[in-house]
């Protein structure tokens, strides 16, 4: 019975792993078989994307495609790696003994250099015409260029090998400039234009003005920022030093920094604008408090020790237009002990500081605005003076926009608009109001106020200009030793805002030094007359009227009067003014004959004007 019994669960293993088998058999049969000649594989789609230009608000080009081409190898068909590598490292600047040791350790495909220049492609060209370089390869790849180099380069930034953008607009607009391909796209996917606010005409002279103060002051950086005071709109946008986006690489990361969007650093007596507005604007402070000046501002502590923050001089008794004109540091702490700590840091806040601007770029700095819980005595009364606080340079630039809206904020902006590769018009940037900051007396008053800066005796007057009225507060601020604790002795930052013309601004421009050491550190004296020089560069290239200039109102259009048909009777008229189509008619008279030289309007005629026309007689005319 056993026996039987284990014979008959073999018998059903057996079956069972039959049928298995089978089923597996029937299964693939199905697939590979019966259905192969149902299934119809996916088409490939093949496509190339070719990135949009950058180009200013004029439509001037910034950064465009180019093809580029780069060498690879097929390391088994080289016949000479010592020839090969000796040919390519004098062509590609590498070096031989390199090149030796990748053909020799690789055995397939291999990158040698990507994107090489045209000069560099033309060279490897002929000598494969020449029959060298067997197993090397040109492989086209599209490339990015930068025709105008180092301008705007921060505000351009830079794309990798792979042309996927790594910094600045190429970075934050990387998928406008390089859209990804649809479903259904083949061929070449176009990127979208991306129209920058500003003017390459603006950053052209505002990049060699900061050169030659760069260079003149021996400085750490300089920046120097434009902004068109109605809209927002950002004209100018210089960092130094700079860099080329063709060659990034090659250039230092602190060369690269992007300062004025991430570059955080106390402002200085610039400051006191922003602080005296807010005083005024709360109602702590009115025009008719007074504060005295004998050269220092006293702190007395609880334990009643005291301490004195210096002044730049003494200025006895002081208003606020006072403090603002001599950038009075001891009027201006004087001031904020009438103060509500928590409202000043409101009215602070909603100037944009201790928040990014939204500019859109990366890495941008949201600077250091602590709250009244963690201020110290002497925070309130420093903080007034541009210190205990850091700022970006964008920051400051947009809060001044306050100043010159009647109170009003505005977003500060790079990018004027986005426009398709057929040339539809994808989003448009306007002027974007934040919010109301100051009432429109508040900030008509420190706009005026800062105006006085600029006369004889102000710390701003070298930003003074022939025939413009100018609105300017300067900055000399020290920098904290992280070693020590205590502020440098010796490392300044130098600065200047200015706004014109005072009575209604169109532009607002900032300038900042950072450590000059060729021996003048103060804004006054190194800041104000980079202003001076660009204002006599702006004034005139923006359309700006200057007193004194004749200003004509012209309604757009041109009406122009019409000439009486011309004919010839007994005497020859004057042809004078008049075109080769006015002319035409006249030559089928008989009477005369024409011979014509030029283009354009007659200049010259012979015989002249009123002489007896007679029978076969011909007239000569000459156009210009």
């Amino acid at each position: 019975m056993k026996e039987k019994k284990y014979l008959n669960r073999f018998r059903i293993f057996i079956i069972a792993t039959v049928v298995f088998i089978g089923v597996v058999i029937w299964q693939y049969s199905a697939l590979m078989l019966v259905k192969k000649n149902r299934i119809k594989p996916e088409p490939q789609l093949t496509y190339e994307v070719e990135r949009g230009p950058i180009l200013d608000r004029n439509g001037k080009i910034l950064a465009i495609q180019t093809r580029l081409y780069s060498v690879t190898a097929w390391t088994p068909s080289i016949n000479d790696t010592m020839d090969t590598a000796e040919r390519l490292s004098s062509v590609l600047h590498m070096d031989k003994e390199d090149l030796v040791s990748r053909f020799e350790s690789r055995n397939g495909f291999l990158y040698i250099k990507r994107k090489i220049t045209p000069r560099e492609s033309r060279a490897i060209e002929q000598m494969k015409e020449l029959g060298y370089l067997t197993g090397i390869t040109l492989e086209a790849e599209y490339g990015r260029n930068y025709p105008e180099k180092e301008l705007a380069a921060h505000l351009l930034g830079y794309v990798g090998t792979d042309n996927f953008g790594l910094s600045g607009v190429e970075y934050t607009f990387d998928s406008e400039l390089s859209p990804a391909p649809g479903v259904e796209d083949e061929g070449t996917v176009y990127g979208n234009q991306v129209f920058l606010t500003i003017d390459l005409n603006v950053q052209y002279f505002a990049e060699e003005i900061a050169q030659k103060a760069f260079e003149k002051h021996n400085a750490d950086s300089v920046m120097i920022l434009i902004m068109e005071a109605k809209t927002g709109d950002i004209l100018g946008y210089v960092s130094k030093p700079s860099f080329d986006p063709n060659t990034f690489a090659a250039f230092t990361a602190d060369q690269r920094i992007n300062r004025p969007i991430s570059f955080a650093y106390e402002p200085g007596s610039v400051f006191k604008v922003f602080s005296l507005s807010s005083f005024l604007d709360l109602g702590f402070v009115s025009l008719d408090d007074h504060f005295f000046c004998n050269g220092y501002y006293e702190i007395v502590f609880p334990n009643l020790e005291t301490e004195r923050i210096n002044c730049l001089g003494i200025h006895g008794d002081v208003t606020l237009q006072t403090i603002i004109r001599y950038s009075c540091n001891a009027g201006a702490a004087y001031a904020s002990e009438k103060v509500e700590s928590m409202a000043f840091y409101d009215k602070l806040r909603s100037f944009g500081f201790g928040s990014p601007t939204g500019l859109p770029l990366s890495g941008e700095s949201h600077g250091i605005l602590s709250k009244p819980g963690e201020w110290s005595f002497r925070s309130k009364p420093t903080l007034a003076m541009g210190q205990e606080i850091s700022v970006s340079g964008v920051q400051v630039l947009s809060a001044a926009t306050v100043f010159a809206n009647e109170g009003i904020l505005l977003q500060p902006n790079i990018i004027k608009k986005i426009v398709s590769a057929d040339g539809r018009l994808i989003q448009d940037y306007n002027r974007k109001e934040v919010k109301r900051v100051l009432s429109a007396s508040s900030a008509r008053t420190i706009l005026d106020f800062m105006e006085t800066a600029t006369f004889p005796g102000g710390t701003a007057f070298r930003v003074a200009t022939d025939g413009i009225r100018i609105s300017a507060k300067t900055g000399t601020a020290q920098v904290l030793d992280t070693e020590t604790g205590k502020y440098s002795e010796d490392v300044y930052i130098a600065s200047c805002l200015a706004l014109f013309p005072t009575d209604d601004p169109e532009v607002i421009v900032y300038i900042v030094i950072e450590n000059p050491k060729a021996g003048e550190h103060f804004g006054g004296r190194i800041a104000a007359p980079i202003v001076h020089n660009l204002a006599i560069e702006l004034i005139p290239y923006l359309g700006i009227p200057r007193e004194g200039d004749r200003v004509i109102v012209h309604p757009g259009k041109v009406e122009i009067e019409q000439r009486p048909m011309i004919t010839i009777d007994s005497t020859v008229p004057d042809f004078s003014g008049y075109s080769k189509k006015d002319i035409l008619p006249l030559m089928r008279n008989n009477r005369v004959k024409f011979r014509i030289t030029g283009e354009g309007w007659v200049v010259h005629q012979e015989p002249p004007p009123g002489t007896a026309v007679q029978e076969g007689m011909t007239v000569y005319l000459e156009f210009e």
